[in-house]
């Protein structure tokens, strides 16, 4: 279309009408002049128009894909990361259950003794205190940690609490060679003190030079006053070596400590001491002594008959040696005796 002066007017003319029809359906409202037209309009051309949609579509859609794949890339890829964060927190499965039997046997240990205990994790080893035996804890001051506490687990008494901070502490650990516990004999209640030793047995030394001990024996802590540093009762380990008796007043006995202080994870410290002595109660069961295997005998008891059965047996074996052994000729065994007359005849003759 040419631009000349009447496309210009004819241009201007059709925009003043557009104006006054959007004007005139605007104040209309529902009941305006040209909604039947805008019916009939949508009749004619909503099928063209959702052809011409659906021809589209799949551009729009390959559009708007390209357009958000970069922010789903960074919303996967985040994902991702929140799940490998989450996995290494969490552990693998094995360690899981491992850290699950920890926990319900330091509580059943716990429960057997009545001490009231804080669960804690170890988070590192070894502490500023140079070339000790310590570990350090995930609990302190603000979770009711005090210093001198007892710390155990499962199997029986890790060590006691020397430094605590607000958020962690450090105990130091029963082997340590600084470490020194009261203990007390099963069922003799023998008492002594135990050193740690490092990566050796834990030393004892009997207050009683001549206390009858045997490997195997069981020692626990003896307690100490108001409980602190240690609460009575808490398995320490057996004898492994008992040295000689000298005749001196103290005797030395070597003893291997229940817990493995380089394996440590899980462990309870005791905010609340039990209130009776639990003694020997939280010693595990011994293992039942093997039964000895039943000896087979067998008794073979002779009938009457067995006596007569012999001597038939017997008469048998008589006659068959009997019956073949050859009987001496009489006749020959005479022929071989000298001749009377032979005898009398060269007599004869010799006179």
């Amino acid at each position: 279309m040419r631009d000349t002066r009447e496309s210009r007017l004819l241009l201007v003319l059709l925009i003043a009408i557009a104006f006054a029809l959007i004007t005139v359906d605007i104040r209309g409202g529902e009941g305006s002049p040209v909604d039947g037209a805008r019916q009939a309009a949508a009749t004619v051309f909503g099928p063209v128009e959702k052809g011409v949609a659906t021809a589209v579509d799949p551009i729009g859609n390959a559009i708007g894909a390209v357009r958000d794949s970069g922010e789903r890339h960074d919303r996967i890829s985040k994902l991702e990361r929140e799940n490998a964060a989450l996995k290494q927190r969490l552990g693998s499965d094995d360690r899981n259950r491992s850290r699950v039997r920890e926990l319900d046997t330091m509580l059943k240990t716990a429960g057997a003794g009545q001490y009231g205990i804080k669960g804690a994790e170890v988070i590192a080893i070894g502490a500023a205190q140079g070339f000790s035996w310590t570990v350090t804890i995930d609990i302190g001051a603000r979770d009711g940690i005090k210093r001198d506490m007892t710390v155990l687990n499962g199997d029986g008494l890790v060590g006691r609490v020397t430094t605590v901070g607000p958020n962690t502490a450090t105990v130091l650990l029963a082997n340590d060679p600084d470490f020194t516990v009261g203990t007390r004999m099963e069922k003799t209640n023998e008492l002594g003190f135990a050193t740690g030793q490092g990566d050796q047995p834990l030393l004892v030394q009997l207050l009683n030079g001549k206390a009858k001990v045997k490997k195997g024996d069981r020692l626990v802590t003896f307690g100490s006053q108001a409980d602190k540093p240690f609460v009575p009762g808490v398995p320490v380990g057996e004898v492994v070596k008992v040295d000689p008796s000298g005749g001196d007043l103290t005797r030395n006995i070597y003893v291997r400590p229940y817990v493995g202080f380089t394996k440590l994870d899980i462990v309870g410290v005791v905010v609340e001491a039990p209130r009776s002595n639990p003694r020997d109660t939280v010693l595990p069961p011994k293992p039942a002594a093997p039964k000895p295997t039943p000896t087979v005998t067998v008794t073979v008891t002779p009938s009457p008959n067995d006596g007569l059965d012999e001597a038939q047996n017997e008469n048998q074996a008589q006659g068959q040696a009997n019956s073949t052994r050859q009987p001496q000729d009489p006749g020959t065994a005479t022929g071989q005796a000298q001749d009377p007359g032979t005898a009398d005849g060269q007599t004869d003759d010799e006179q």
